[in-house]
This record gives C-alpha cells, structure tokens and sequence, in this order.
C-alpha cells in the first residue's frame, strides 16, 4: 500500500504511502474533523501531535488543538513507550502496518484507557508519523465493546466476509451502500482482474490495499479498500474483513487532472509534455523505425482575423478530430500548441509506407469546414522523418520534421515533404545566417538603397523608396532576397525594421535641413506594424524640429488592414496627424476589400508589379485602381516598370509615378543624389 505526501492545512487528502509513489486516495483529515471519533496525527520524532480533531482535543483535556499540539508528550515517554513508537515508524515504513491496541493517555495527569487503531502518514516534509484513532473505550463490558460509536457512525464502511463466502458483519455505512446484504466480496467487484488481483494478495501476503471500481446500491463507485484476512470472532473460521472509503469525486478528480496534464483542452490531443514521456518510453519497447509527422494549417492567423477565434478554435478541433480517426491505436497524436500537431506513428519501416496515409491525410483536411453559417477549406503543409526510438536523439528527428516542414512551406505548402540530408545541411547555413543575422543588427551593419520615384506629367524624381541591404564583412553587399524571410521567422523583422526607419527619417530630415523637397518612402512589415516600438520612434522623430511633414511615405500592406478596423484605424490616423503619409504596396494582390479603402488615411497606392508586366492585359484592373485612388485623392505609383510600352501605358491613361529598373535600379544614396532628373 502506497501513500502521497500533502499539505495537511489545505484539506487535500491525506494518504497512508510513500511520498515517492503514486497511490490510491485515502481519508482527507477534513473529513477526520467531523468524525466523533477521537483522531490525530502523533509526530513521533518530535513526540508531539501534529493536528487533531475535536473530539480528540477533549479526550486529551486540551483548551484548543493549537494548545494540544504545543505539549511536549515525549517528557513523562517511559523508553520502553519511546521504543514501541519506534517499532510502529519501521512497521509503517516497511509494511504499512495497522495496529489495535488499548492505550492509556494521562490527559492532566489522569489516567485514560481506550482502544485505538495506529496507522502510518506521511508528513508534508516526508517523515513518518502516526494516524491515531479511538475505535473504543477499553473496558470488560462486552456490551460497551461491541457498541463502538466511532464505528457505527463513521462514513468509513466496514465489513466482515467468510473466506469465499457472505458477508458476516456490515457496519450501518456498509448496509446503506451494499445493493444485496449477503453479496460475496467477489460479486461486488466491477472488474474480476482486480478481485484476482485481491485474491492473490491475500493468499501470499494476508492483506492488501488497492482502489477499484465497485458495484453499490448508487451503482458503480471507486471504492478505496484496505482488505485483511482475519478469523471471525463468533467461529474462528477464516474470514476477511473489508475497511472501503467511497473516494469516486476524488478518483475522478485526480483522473481528470491527470487527464488535463497530458492533453490539450481544446483538441483532446495529447499535450507536447505527454510527447516528451511517450518518446521515452518508446525507446525502451520499441526496436522497429517510427515515423515523425510535424504540420500546421497554412495561413491560420488569417482564419482567425477574417472569420473570428471562435472559428479558429472550430478549425482546430476539427482538424484534431479528422486526423486523429485516420490513425492507428498505437499511434499519438499531439497538438504542441497553436495550429502546430506531431503525429508519432508507430513501427513505419520506410517512407514509402507512409506516403499512402500523408495523402488520405492531406485529402481529408483539405475538405471544407462548417460551423453555424460560416463554411471554409482549409490546406496543411507536412513535414515527415523516419527515426529509431532506441537510437534517435528526439530533439533531432523533431528538427527535422521542422525541416521537412519548412520545405514545404517554400514549396508553396498543402503538401507533404520528407526529410533529407540535403534540407539537414541547407537548414544549418540558415542557422548560421541567423546567427550573423543578430550580430549585424546590432552593429547596425546595414545601409539604404534608394529607387528614384518619377513623375510622370514631369519627368522629375520627386520620391525614392528606401531598400535595406546587408554590408556583410566577407561577403560585401547583401540583397534582402537572401536574408529577409530569416528576420520574419525569428522575428528580427521587428529590429531590423527599426533599424531602417531609423535610417530613413534621419535621412529625410538631413533632406529637409539642406532644401531639398524629395519624399522618401520606408516599408512597414506587419509584424513591425504591431510592435509597440513603432509609435514611439514616429513620434520621436515627427517632434524633431527639422521633421518634413509630409515627406515620409510609410509603405504596408493589405494583410496589415486585417483584424479590428477600429483599432486599425485609429493607428493609422495617429500616424498621419504625427504628419506621416500612408501608402499600401503591392495593392490588388491581397486583403482588398474596398470599404477600408475610404475609411482609413491612404495617401497612396501602388499597383503591384504583377498588373503592369500583364499590361495592356491587366489594363482594366489598373484603370478601376486609377479611379478609385482619384476617387479618395491618392496618388498612384506603377511598380516594376521595366519596358518603355508600360510607361507609354501608363502615362496615357493618368498614372500619376512610375519606379523600376527602366528608370533606376536601387542605388546608394549618394549616387541617387547625382541621379538625373533629380531637382537638385
């Protein structure tokens, strides 16, 4: 028998094993204060009681428990006394054993005997002590004996049955609960292994303590029961006499807390702690290749802007559900957290075995979702690994399914990508970059290219769009294309956006001091969008006495109009009153949807590049963008102009700038000063 270590001030149960162990509930000493029996916890290290209830403060004629539990009982302690409590600690310890004595208390220097039962506890340091409780007064009146209150009345149900027969005594507690008064103990048992459990305990050792489901007239109840074989006192025949404590609220309790620590509460998966215990225990049973799946659903975030997180909680358990019925009992499923899941398939001998369920898998999420009047689809992007449990380093084979799924995503996602030695190395200078990422941005070691903006009624350069570029120290000049997913997946984005705008306003303003009217246009990342940083570096720099109002286009995109347009809008009007311009870049590719077009501060649009190369094809597009820039007073820059018949295009149909590589590539600032056409 086997107990748990508590608090006992809190009311949590307190159980009769070792705090090293998982056990079965037992008597919570809350319920200890209500019983009419005298109960307390005797510390036997420091002779003292540890807690008591009240009916044992009375027998030991103390004014309060605390008063009780401040008397030092080890001073009048004969050493043969000490020495029998010593006894008792290595009993319970060793084999939680249970004694019935008569013990004679000298409350007041008076001498009073009654029965008691001694049972092991463990305190919430993890020491030993002794559960004391009085089952009698010890006298010759056998009347008195057998008419113990304290186990009439207790909650406790106690029961004496012949050996493989009847039942031959039910306190009160034991008749209310049991459906049939004669029942044999076997009968009561909800699952027969447990009473073959039971029964071979009892044979070998004489007794036993185990929680097990039993049928009562309220119909099954978890019952906590310490079992003994006796001998009946009436006929000396063998018997076993059965202590049950009903414990269902606290078994299903400690069953959902524990169901609650290994899952996900939203999905039912299993939870990333469970994965990291399951993993180790594979390794011990398992000698045949697994196999890792690590996915996630493609744009969730938009899930949850567009269509509300009511919804997106819709998607994930749906998704949870439709995965978890397409695997096999041996197999997990685990959700690591937001729309990220791993599913561990057990004894997978090759990848070509799993490509068949990766497909089914794919098809079935890919089905469309409904939830009240909203219907949606979704995609998911796999990443797979085949690992050996006895010799796979786990962190590694999850690595590489992150790999694998990284792939995938580059490969335009709603597929499935296996792990290869290739990826492996390519994932390695990623992290290497990472790495000389951070180092350069706290050096600041980037610079800003400017792509001249022209006029199309003039001819003249009257803007220039600030592009951030990477002076590596061995490698020289570095375009963005090679480094700026990096700083959106880690997140650098945010300081290296920071970085830019400052560069950008100090040139601006260095602009302004010496007379030059050029604007300069700076991109805002959506996650740079929502970084609190943002505002203040605006307002610091708009409150410089030099800032050129009006000069300092910030660029975002669509996706940064998604979400609380309220909240959105107030945003961008403070941006614009700090004496910002707002334009969106790469307009008509993304979240267009007309009514922001009037409602939030736009002072431009930039039609993307994809439009102008299907020019005069996309000519419809670009004419409907035209009017509806005019309509709310914006000016229009065509990006990517690269052939000579887009700008004739353009300038016949009221385009209002141009930039692309027909009028300049990016180019360092000091060359863009020298730019022909510039005012200067």
């Amino acid at each position: 028998m086997r107990s748990d270590r508590i608090d006992i001030s809190s009311g949590v149960p307190l159980l009769a094993a070792p705090p090293d162990q998982d056990g079965p509930a037992g008597d919570p000493f809350a319920l200890a204060r209500r019983l009419k029996a005298a109960v307390w916890i005797f510390d036997i290290d420091h002779s003292c009681i540890y807690c008591a209830n009240e009916p044992a403060c009375r027998l030991w004629q103390a004014e309060s428990e605390k008063e009780l539990c401040s008397r030092d009982l080890g001073r009048d302690m004969s050493p043969t006394v000490a020495k029998r409590l010593t006894q008792y600690k290595t009993d319970f310890i060793a084999r939680d054993a249970t004694f019935t004595e008569m013990w004679t208390l000298y409350p007041g220097g008076k001498p009073t005997s009654v029965m008691v039962v001694f049972r092991g506890i463990y305190l919430p340091d993890g020491r030993m002590a002794m559960l004391c409780e009085v089952i009698g007064a010890a006298d010759d009146e056998p009347d008195n004996l057998r008419s113990a209150e304290a186990l009439l009345h207790t909650d406790v149900m106690i029961i004496l049955y012949a050996l493989d027969g009847p039942a031959l005594y039910m306190n009160p507690a034991a008749r209310n609960a049991a459906p049939q008064a004669l029942q044999r103990i076997s009968e009561r048992f909800i699952d027969p292994a447990d009473y073959e459990k039971l029964a071979q305990r009892l044979r070998n050792a004489g007794e036993h303590r185990m929680v097990t489901m039993i049928e009562t007239s309220a119909g099954p109840r978890w019952h906590d029961l310490s079992v003994k074989r006796c001998s009946d006192a009436v006929t000396g025949e063998p018997a076993v006499l059965v202590t049950a404590i009903d414990v269902s609220e606290l078994k299903i309790a400690r069953d959902k807390a524990r169901y609650l620590a290994d899952r996900d509460q939203l999905t039912g998966c299993y939870n990333r702690t469970y994965l990291r215990q399951y993993v180790a225990t594979l390794e011990h049973y398992q000698s045949e290749r697994c196999a890792l799946l690590y996915f996630d659903i493609d744009h969730f975030k938009q899930i949850n802007d567009r269509l509300g997180h009511e919804m997106g909680d819709v998607v994930l358990k749906e998704v949870a559900a439709r995965a978890q019925n397409t695997i096999r009992k041996n197999d997990i499923m685990v959700r690591l957290g937001g729309d990220e899941f791993v599913i561990v398939f057990d004894n997978v001998a090759t990848e070509a075995d799993l490509v068949p369920k990766l497909d089914r898998l794919l098809a079935l999420l890919s089905e469309p979702i409904s939830h009240e009047t909203i219907r949606t689809s979704i995609t998911v992007s796999m990443g797979a690994t085949t690992f050996l449990p006895s010799s796979a380093d786990f962190g590694e084979t999850m690595r590489e399914a992150d790999i694998a799924l990284y792939a995938s995503k580059q490969a335009g996602r709603n597929r499935a990508t296996f792990f290869s030695s290739e990826m492996g190395e390519a994932a390695k200078e990623r992290d290497a970059m990472e790495i000389e990422l951070k180092r350069a941005i706290e050096n600041n070691d980037f610079v800003l290219h400017l792509q001249p903006r022209v006029d199309l009624k003039t001819g003249k350069v009257v803007s220039a769009e600030a592009l951030v570029r990477w002076m590596h120290p061995r490698r020289g000049l570095v375009f963005p294309g090679e480094f700026i997913h990096v700083c959106e997946e880690t997140g650098m984005i945010e300081d290296l956006g920071t970085l830019v705008l400052e560069m950008g306003c100090e040139q601006a303003i260095a602009w302004h001091s010496s007379g030059l009217d050029i604007e300069l246009s700076l991109n805002i990342s959506p996650r740079q969008f929502d970084d609190k940083r943002l505002m203040q570096s605006l307002g610091a720099f708009s409150r410089h006495p030099e800032f050129p109002k009006g000069k300092i286009e910030l660029e975002i995109t669509e996706s940064v109009l998604i979400g609380d347009h309220g909240q959105i809008g107030k945003k961008l009007d403070a941006i614009s009153r700090m004496g910002y311009r707002i334009a969106i870049d790469d307009f008509g590719t993304g979240y267009s949807n007309l009514s922001y077009i009037s409602n939030f501060p736009l002072n431009c649009l930039k039609i993307d590049q994809s439009f102008i190369n299907q020019l005069p094809k996309s000519g419809p597009i670009i004419s409907l963008i035209l009017t509806l820039a005019k309509q709310i007073g914006a000016t229009v820059v065509a990006e990517g102009v690269e052939t000579q018949d887009q700008y004739d295009w353009l300038c016949d149909h009221g385009c209002d700038q141009v930039q692309g590589y027909l009028v300049s590539r990016p180019v360092p600032i000091q060359d863009f000063m020298s730019f022909q056409g510039n005012p200067t």
